[in-house]
């Protein structure tokens, strides 16, 4: 058995187990055990695991892990809080460049304010899907306006798209979005969770290509998102056909430190 330090973060509601593994002593390929950590009753509780380990030409590496125990895709949110862990314990100053599983980031914290600018990857897709929109945002995103989502039956429609014949085998990040003064509300079904999370990072960047998409909107924009758990800043410059210069921004905050022998 094993006995291994953990840490507790959270952005805007999406939480997260973080775990520095530069000493690669935790058995990063036991599903089983991140499942378990995960687990909100018989574990830690969180959306997802992150391993933060040494790589070559980066500040570090974010190794992410689905609650369900499988190495996920890119997580925006994850993304901005392990920079703020890097930051709490001395790895990085104010800025960052790191490695994720989709590519080299750059990010900045303000941390006054707990605030992390992430930088995100470009997108130069979107797909159709009926009235809803596709894209992949560093994960996959599927993008639907409604009507009336304070009381949206999410959870249950967003089983249904996240299951369906076209994205079954892959899966699919569900996002309900609606427009909201200048910005828009959104609540996302999320694949690996494989239920409703306070707040989805690379979704709330999709959300702010689509609607722009769906706006026929051009140029830099900053689009506010509030999603349960808090609000989110996406922005980028989009010249019609392609989104560059993409970021997510919104707080990350330490919760709570503790040992767990496995």
């Amino acid at each position: 058995m094993a006995t291994h330090t953990f840490y507790k973060y959270q952005g805007a509601g999406n939480d997260f187990i973080v775990i520095d593994n530069r000493n690669l002593l935790f058995d990063s390929g036991n599903s089983d055990l991140v499942h378990r950590l995960c687990d909100r009753r018989f574990g830690i509780g969180a959306d997802g695991l992150m391993l933060l380990q040494d790589a070559d030409g980066y500040d570090f590496e974010m190794v992410y892990f689905n609650a369900d125990g499988r190495e996920g895709s890119m997580c925006g949110n994850g993304g901005r809080c392990i920079v703020a862990f890097a930051k709490d314990t001395g790895i990085i100053g104010k800025t960052t460049d790191f490695l994720a599983v989709d590519g080299r980031h750059h990010a900045e914290i303000d941390g006054q304010h707990g605030t992390v600018r992430l930088q995100m990857i470009d997108v130069g897709v979107i797909e159709r899907d009926g009235e809803a929109y596709v894209l992949d945002t560093g994960s996959p995103h599927y993008v639907v306006l409604v009507d009336g989502l304070a009381t949206f039956p999410v959870v249950a429609e967003g089983r249904r798209i996240r299951n369906s014949e076209r994205y079954h085998a892959q899966g699919i990040n569900v996002n309900f979005v609606e427009a909201e003064g200048a910005g828009y509300f959104v609540r996302t079904y999320e694949r690996g969770v494989e239920d409703e999370t306070l707040a989805c990072g690379t979704g709330a960047t999709a959300v702010g290509m689509a609607m722009a998409e769906h706006e026929g909107k051009s140029g830099a924009l900053a689009i506010p998102i509030r999603v349960a758990g808090g609000n989110l800043t996406i922005r980028f410059h989009s010249n019609g056909s392609r989104f560059t210069d993409v970021s997510l921004e919104g707080p990350a905050s330490f919760v709570f430190k503790g040992e767990i022998t496995v």
